[in-house]
């Protein structure tokens, strides 16, 4: 498979974004986070999608839903979608 200038781009803008996420999450996602979440690596565009959004919804989440909501609110539904593209590669 020949990657495009626009999956060139989506990777790059991906792990742009995921750099604020590996502190706690690993640079893989191999990590959970503070000890407390699950492992993300390994999980599909949409769950890692269905997370995100719930979690900047304020609908998903355990133990980790009120340091999440403040990682996630700023970021736009694109931003969401390239994120989790970028997570599922792992």
């Amino acid at each position: 498979m020949v990657e495009t200038k626009k999956d060139t781009n989506v990777t790059s803008k991906g792990k742009s974004l995921y750099l604020k996420c590996a502190g706690c999450h690993g640079q893989n996602g191999e990590m959970k986070a503070l000890g407390k979440s699950q492992v993300i690596k390994g999980w599909d565009k949409d769950k890692v999608l269905n997370a995100l959004v719930g979690y900047k919804e304020g609908t998903y989440g355990a133990a980790m839903k009120g340091v999440m909501i403040a990682q996630v609110s700023s970021l736009s539904k694109e931003d969401l979608e390239v994120l989790s593209e970028y997570i599922a590669s792992f």
